[in-house]
């Protein structure tokens, strides 16, 4: 059973928390106990309804103020697929929060009021979407209720949606309207949006097709482990663990160690202790080679015709997520899958607004929640690939020295 990871944004009060706590209500994913504990929080709601937002609304401030300030993480299963949701804060302050619970997502779904249509955060959120280059886009149109289920009030929203779709280069966009406060088309069709053809929320979910997410065809592998048992039995045996970032890998396979780039062929493969012939992105595999080679934590075998960037000088897009203001110079730690490397700020280019994608210049150092295009230095050489061309490859964080917290979200280009 394959797993999606998606997020959901949108505007505050656009019913993102009631969404979700919807869709683990109606497909039987709530315990008994956090049922019980969910009915007498909302005992003194006078129409008796149960309040399903603060299924995912955790922090005493969220539902004290009735937001979401923190990326609520939530898990369910269907007979289909396995879940992970994030529920992303829509307030400007929290930025970082939405960059955060996006990073991972395979499918985003921006929440449209029905009554109010495409705003504001509604194109920031997307913004954010297409930097990120998220794959699959449902533009869930709520509280259609609240506009008796208008088909017109719909229609007028896709279109709006369309234009900024095109103009940011989303695709894969899908358009379901929903009330998300009575369940029409969540997990089942609703009977009064009869106009509507297309399938319900959750069935979408379960049915859309991420296989061609993954690159099968730029073979990426990042060494997390050498292993050397040194015993009688294994006392030559040297395999270098990982998970295949993407592409496959054969044996026979003519493969260069990068940064080194010493060239040498593939001997074995392993996964869970088997010898097998090939391995295919993201299984964890062990690799052999035919050579001795000094090979270490965070060094790249890859396939001797691929060219991924070797360079220690790194243009960046980045999203500061400490409260201390980034400078030009700072030196921190730069994470790039299990490659650890000390890294410096060389320069700040530019500031970027996540409103509109202009470019403003920087005074005062970066702050929190600021996305920003910059030049970074690293110790040492780092394998890596745009992107923009290939996101699985191209992402990284920073590290505070001496905290070890992380500081900034980091896309390299």
């Amino acid at each position: 059973m394959d797993l999606l990871r998606f997020i959901t944004a949108g505007s505050v009060d656009d019913g993102k928390s009631t969404l979700i706590g919807r869709l683990l209500y109606d497909s039987k994913n709530i315990l008994i106990d956090q049922l019980e504990a969910l009915e007498k929080s909302t005992k003194n709601r006078t129409d008796g309804s149960v309040d399903l937002a603060l299924l995912t609304d955790g922090l005493r401030a969220e539902r004290e103020q009735g937001i979401t300030i923190d990326v609520a993480y939530r898990y369910f299963t269907t007979p289909k697929r396995k879940f992970i949701i994030a529920d992303a804060p829509g307030h400007v302050q929290y930025t970082r929060n939405m960059i955060t619970g996006a990073s991972n997502a395979s499918l985003i779904i921006v929440l449209v009021d029905a009554r109010q249509g495409v705003v504001e955060q509604t194109r920031r959120h997307s913004i954010i979407a297409s930097l990120l280059k998220i794959p699959h886009v449902v533009v869930a149109i709520n509280k259609m209720d609240l506009v008796e289920y208008s088909q017109d009030v719909f229609n007028n929203i896709v279109i709006d949606y369309a234009e900024v779709a095109k103009q940011l280069g989303l695709k894969n966009v899908t358009y379901i309207p929903i009330s998300a406060l009575n369940g029409d088309n969540i997990v089942d069709r609703s009977e009064i949006i009869d106009w509507y053809d297309g399938k319900p929320l959750l069935e979408f979910l379960e049915e859309v097709d991420t296989a061609h997410d993954i690159d099968l065809d730029n073979a990426r592998f990042q060494v997390q482990f050498v292993i050397r048992p040194q015993t009688e039995e294994l006392h030559d045996y040297r395999g270098y663990a990982g998970k295949i970032i993407s592409g496959i890998y054969k044996r026979g396979d003519k493969v260069k160690v990068l940064p080194a780039g010493l060239e040498t062929t593939i001997s074995k493969l392993e996964v869970g202790g088997q010898e097998v012939e090939e391995v295919f992105a993201p299984q964890a595999a062990v690799i052999q080679l035919a050579d001795d080679i000094d090979i270490s934590r965070g060094d790249a075998i890859v396939k001797t015709e691929d060219t991924p960037v070797v360079s220690n000088e790194l243009e960046v897009l980045l999203c500061w997520l400490d409260d201390k203001p980034l400078q030009a110079g700072n030196k921190y730690y730069l994470q790039h899958n299990s490659r650890l490397v000390r890294a410096v700020v060389k320069s700040i280019e530019y500031k970027l607004d996540v409103n509109t994608l202009q470019q403003q210049p920087v005074e005062g150092g970066v702050k929190l929640n600021e996305v920003v295009k910059a030049t970074i230095r690293t110790a040492s050489p780092l394998v890596y690939d745009p992107y923009d061309q290939f996101v699985v490859n191209g992402s990284a964080i920073l590290v505070d020295e001496t905290s070890n917290s992380t500081v900034a979200a980091v896309l390299l280009q």
